[in-house]
């Protein structure tokens, strides 16, 4: 994978911060399980925006003020199209009857696995594009489709236990009819039982790998620098679970989200396509994204 100039240390000290703000997550702020209530979870979240917005300044001053654009434009993609991952879990843990106190746990370590998932997807797409630069057309036609499959599309029913993951796996290991506290598998008269929970945990992080797969182009369409594309994802993901236990209780509120991220889907598709024959500005791609974010959930 190309650099775009941000020499290995630079990758390595983000890698660290992540994995140091992950620990103090699980370890000192969640070390029990527990409720996540409202207000603390819009505390996490206007902190987590916060660092991102310090880490796009840091852009700014290293990487000029372009760089900066694509990674608050690939940010605020990857962060509003989180809500449609939300709508997901909210109906996951429903579906299971995963209690509120165990919700964390199961996000937490989703998360986790979205990153390694999110990082293999950047790496291949940056480096088709680099070498086939015909692969932008492939990205912009799918992202056209899916934006507009995303408008049409009606709500269906979940039927979590047709998910091909979790089929597969009953196969090789047994699964405990209960819940057992928090744990993801348990030991009975030594054998090994994967819990509901663990299964909760497939669902997430096949859920993820199916809305990255329309994420990603989308992204890849504002930037070619894996180390923007990377960051404003991580940015994004790890604000995710503080913006679900803020959200959660209020998805009535965005009704016609789906169509202003369709919009943006497709927007971003068609810039894609047109590439060759005009760049438009990514001053002008981050004000059509925030524009359209901002007259769904106001018209909601």
């Amino acid at each position: 994978m190309p650099n775009q100039n941000v020499p290995w240390w630079g990758w390595v000290l983000f890698n660290v911060f992540v994995l140091v703000m992950l620990a103090l997550d699980l370890g000192v702020f969640h070390r029990g399980a527990g409720t996540v209530r409202m207000r603390e979870a819009l505390m996490r979240s206007a902190a987590w925006i916060g660092l991102s917005l310090l880490f796009a300044v840091g852009v700014w001053s290293f990487k000029g003020s372009e760089k900066a654009l694509e990674f608050l434009s690939g940010y605020v993609i990857e962060y509003s199209l989180s809500v449609d991952n939300i709508f997901v879990f909210v109906l996951l843990f429903s579906y299971f009857k995963v209690s509120p106190a165990h919700q964390h746990k199961v996000l937490f370590w989703g998360i986790i696995g979205a990153l390694v998932m999110r990082a293999i997807l950047i790496y291949a797409g940056v480096a088709l594009i680099h070498r086939f630069e015909w692969m932008m057309y492939v990205f912009g036609a799918f992202l056209v489709f899916t934006g507009i499959k995303l408008a049409l599309q009606k709500e269906e029913d979940m039927e979590p236990h047709e998910n091909p993951l979790v089929k597969v796996f009953r196969r090789f290991m047994p699964v405990t009819e209960q819940f057992v506290e928090d744990k993801f598998f348990v030991t009975i008269d030594a054998r090994r039982y994967a819990t509901p929970l663990f299964i909760v945990l497939l669902m997430v992080e096949t859920t993820d790998l199916i809305f990255a797969i329309d994420s990603i182009p989308a992204i890849i369409g504002i930037s070619k620098d894996p180390f923007i594309i990377y960051t404003s994802n991580v940015f994004a993901i790890l604000g995710l679970r503080s913006l679900y236990f803020a959200v959660a209780g209020l998805m009535g509120l965005f009704r016609h989200l789906k169509t202003g991220l369709s919009v943006i889907l497709v927007f971003v598709g068609v810039k894609m396509l047109l590439h060759s024959v005009y760049k438009v500005p990514i001053a002008a791609s981050l004000g059509v994204i925030v524009s359209v974010l901002i007259l769904s959930v106001v018209a909601s």
